[in-house]
């Protein structure tokens, strides 16, 4: 089946494998043109007995994958990175017409997806372990890492092609076979990465995806043979994945929300500081838990910052992602839209100030989910809409006095995935690297995710589970250590001694 062929297909199936699987549950989902408003397609819900069977085909293909050199895992990354190379324009059309992010967002989103793939083509000097020789007389110790199994990651709906890269691109190259739930608002992407697994090489079963809702992702929490869960999403659902995967015996990485500050000392370069701010609270419509949703404004600071960021505002143009003039997209969902809306609503009504409200441009009409990106001021804690995750275009400027205020802010809250500082002084900037409490830290950087070979996550309720996303703690993640004490002696050597062993 040509690719052109899964694109157009009337329900995106599941894919187990090698193949795709038409569902036989009976249960589908609508997905939305979120710039429309339209259903432009259905997915399948996948039943428990799906689930079993995606899982089936990856535990049977796990002992060829595992057994298969370093080297020939390394040559299907290499061919899977330059197969969505040469898909990347597919690929973002997908994320445009499903996810509603601009075109240049979603290119965006693939390239910082294929630095995980090509973080995995050096699986060989990854997996290299430690030996250490003579460690006691004819004795040597050497440690190496094994593949766990058949492990599953659970994917959100802002990031359909990056955020299954980050998981399946090291659980793959480590030896593991895969089985990747992704949103069933944007299910069509995963889809395509399948194919260009297949056509890099991958061996049939070793990647597997099953579409759908709740069901799907129960039954992988409890499933005997998964071995661990990645997800990324919420907070609340998070802590569930977290104690439910747990609970049943999984290693378990999840990631949840943020309420990312953004300080801005006095001293800061307020241009440089005013474009941060916008860039990273408007990108992708704030669908992103490394968007800046908080300015801490520091003294003076205020004033003339607030009336940066809403000269910027006043320049966005919002529209469906498939105009090129289009800097901002709708959100996902009606819904969503709707509960981001009354957050402006209610801010004002809990005695903050509504600085400044953008506009629609002229193609974001009809029955899209669009929203005009705003700015409140005077926002305090307490106020719902610096309480609680937002995820959309809604930027909030809190005042503070001094910087020990804005670190005690920070440190306080609940989340602690990602923060920046904006300053000229150096001391300052370490000096914040080393007081905040919080995972990813931009220095004059306002969206600091990190690069492929540093890791992922942040602390406090965005992070459950001990090990980060992606880079070298992905590789700890999708691995497990094994230490191996080996002696060669001389058989005449060889005797009876039951006293605890020693290094001699």
């Amino acid at each position: 089946m040509s690719l052109s062929e899964i694109e157009t297909f009337p329900t995106v199936a599941h894919w187990v494998d090698g193949k795709l699987l038409q569902s036989t549950s009976g249960r589908t989902g609508n997905i939305y043109n979120p710039a429309t408003g339209q259903v432009i397609g259905q997915v399948a819900f996948a039943s428990t007995a799906e689930v079993d069977r995606a899982v089936a085909a990856a535990k049977d293909a796990f002992a060829g994958w595992r057994s298969t050199p370093l080297s020939r895992r390394a040559e299907i990354m290499f061919r899977l990175r330059d197969l969505i190379v040469q898909n990347r324009e597919r690929i973002a059309e997908i994320l445009t017409r499903e996810n509603g992010k601009a075109t240049s967002d979603a290119l965006g989103e693939v390239a910082r997806a294929l630095e995980n793939v090509e973080f995995a083509c050096g699986i060989p000097n990854l997996l290299k372990g430690g030996y250490s020789e003579q460690s006691s007389h004819g004795v040597d110790v050497y440690q190496i890492r094994q593949p766990l199994g058949v492990v599953a990651g659970i994917t959100p709906f802002n990031f359909p092609a990056m955020v299954p890269l980050w998981m399946l691109a090291n659980a793959l190259a480590c030896g593991n076979c895969f089985v990747l739930k992704p949103s069933e608002k944007v299910p069509s992407a995963s889809v395509l990465l399948a194919e260009l697994a297949r056509e890099a090489g991958l061996p049939n079963g070793v990647l597997n995806l099953v579409q759908g809702d709740r069901v799907a992702v129960d039954r992988l929490l409890e499933h005997p043979d998964v071995r661990a869960i990645s997800f990324v999403g919420s907070t609340p659902v998070a802590k569930y994945i977290y104690e439910t995967a747990t609970r049943n015996g999984k290693r378990v990485q999840a990631l949840g929300g943020a309420k990312n500050h953004m300080l801005v000392l006095p001293d800061a370069d307020l241009s440089m500081a005013a474009d941060a701010a916008v860039s990273a609270a408007y990108g992708a419509a704030g669908e992103r838990c490394m968007a800046i949703s908080v300015v801490l404004a520091v003294g003076d600071v205020a004033e003339p910052l607030i009336e940066a960021i809403r000269q910027r505002i006043e320049k966005i143009t919002v529209g469906p992602g498939s105009d090129s003039a289009t800097q901002m997209g709708p959100l996902i969902s009606r819904e969503h839209r709707d509960r981001v809306a009354s957050h402006v609503s209610r801010a004002a009504q809990e005695g903050a100030t509504v600085a400044f409200e953008g506009k629609l441009g002229p193609s974001a009409s009809g029955e899209g989910f669009f929203l005009a990106p705003a700015l409140l001021d005077h926002v305090q804690p307490g106020m719902a809409c610096y309480d609680q995750e937002i995820f959309g275009p809604v930027l909030s400027v809190v005042r503070v006095a001094t910087y020990a205020e804005a670190i005690a802010l920070i440190n306080k809250n609940a989340y602690g995935n990602g923060t920046a500082i904006f300053t000229r002084d150096g001391g300052a900037a370490r000096q914040f690297q080393f007081d905040v409490e919080v995972g990813m830290v931009g220095i004059n950087v306002p969206i600091p995710v990190p690069v492929s070979y540093y890791s992922f996550g942040g602390w406090k309720s965005s992070l459950f589970g001990d090990l980060h996303m992606y880079g070298p703690e992905g590789i700890q993640f999708y691995t497990r250590s094994k230490v191996v004490t080996s002696r060669w002696p001389d058989p005449g050597s060889s005797k009876v001694d039951l006293g605890f062993p020693q290094v001699r």
